[in-house]
Order: C-alpha cells, then sequence, then structure tokens
C-alpha cells in the first residue's frame, strides 16, 4: 500500500469528506479549503450570476469564497453540509446590489422572446423559476417582489436548498421561510396566469 506525505489527501478522499471536515482541517491547513471552492464554486457562481448577471458574478464569487475562508473558525462543525452558509454568505453580499437585480429583472422582462417558445405559460419551461433563461412573464414578476421574499423563493429555487437549509441560510426561522415562500408564490402565480413556478421544488422542501 502506498504511504502518503502528511497531510496530503487523494481527490476521492476529498470527495468523501464532509464539507464540515474539509473545514475543520482549514483551520490549520489553510491549502485545504480549496476543496469546498471546487465543489461549490459553479453552484454559487450560477445562483448568483442568474441574479445580478454574469458580469459582477465572478467578482461576488470570488467574494464569497474569501468571506468564507475567513469566517472558516466560526463554522458549525455540527452541520455537515456548508452549501446554506456559502448561500447565506452569497445572499448578504448581494444585497448591496438589489437594484442592479431589480433592474435586470426589469430589463429582461422588456425582451420580445422568440416565436418557438410563444406557448401557454403553463407549458413553458421558463414558467418554472428554476429554467435557466429568464422569461418576461418571470422576470417582470420577480422584479416586483420584495427582496426578502426574492431571496427565499431564489435559494428554493436556484440555490437547489429546501426549507431548513433555506432557514440557516438567511439565519430566520422554518416557518418564516415557509411564510415568505407561499407569498412569493402566490404573487407569481398570478403574474404567471395561474402557473406554479416553484411547485417542481415542493418534493424536495422539507421543514
Amino acid at each position: 500500500m502506498a504511504v502518503e506525505s502528511p497531510g496530503v489527501r487523494t481527490r476521492e478522499e476529498h470527495r468523501e469528506d464532509s464539507d464540515a471536515r474539509v473545514i475543520a482541517r482549514s483551520r490549520d491547513e489553510p491549502e485545504q479549503f480549496a476543496a469546498l471552492f471546487d465543489r461549490y464554486a459553479d453552484a454559487v457562481h450560477r445562483y448568483v450570476a442568474r441574479r445580478i448577471g454574469p458580469e459582477t458574478a465572478e467578482d461576488l464569487t470570488a467574494e464569497t469564497f474569501t468571506t468564507a475562508f475567513q469566517r472558516r473558525h466560526t463554522y458549525d462543525l455540527g452541520r455537515a453540509d456548508a452549501r446554506p452558509w456559502l448561500f447565506g454568505i452569497a445572499t448578504n453580499l448581494m444585497s448591496r446590489h438589489r437594484r442592479a437585480e431589480a433592474r435586470r429583472f426589469k430589463a429582461l422582462a422588456k425582451i420580445p422572446e422568440p416565436v418557438q417558445h410563444e406557448e401557454p405559460v403553463a407549458d413553458r419551461a421558463v414558467a418554472r423559476v428554476g429554467a435557466t433563461a429568464v422569461g418576461t412573464e418571470l422576470a417582470a414578476a420577480l422584479a416586483k417582489l420584495s427582496a426578502r421574499h426574492r431571496d427565499v423563493v431564489l435559494l428554493v429555487a436556484w440555490g437547489d436548498l429546501d426549507y431548513q437549509e433555506t432557514a440557516q441560510a438567511l439565519g430566520i426561522p422554518v416557518g418564516t421561510v415557509r411564510s415568505r415562500l407561499n407569498r412569493a408564490r402566490s404573487r407569481l402565480r398570478e403574474a404567471l396566469g395561474g402557473s406554479d413556478p416553484t411547485a417542481f421544488r415542493e418534493a424536495d422542501a422539507h421543514a
């Protein structure tokens, strides 16, 4: 059996480690934190880019992980999955870009959609918040949501977090997450002609 140098781990071992173990090791071996970046940088970047656009997403993603690295000594090691923590940091950092986010959605709402996608809203992929593209009706509806309601609905739909994880990310009770999500969904349904853009996440949203 091959003997590895102290502190050196294979990629397979890194994948088997929980995020909490990675963070715990990184407190004494800072270079270990890179494993967390490898795991989640793409997901965080996609989430941020959808909300505030690709121009700012790269810098804000880097800032998210820089902030996480600086705060790693305060991370609750009882939480094996660091995704809620990372998405919470990203969401908090985006609070400086609220106006830009709203402007982005308002601008997207004015872009005509290609003819081939002009089907009933309920039948279109863009009628779901999790769609890759943001449809005009959806963009307009998101622009009208308050920041706190938009944070909840997009952490669930674009961050792929469940209710408990969203509560952890935002530092609020699960009941508050449910209340805000229900209100946001109601407003989005009304704007989208009755289509529920977040129903596809319901099966995975456990308290």
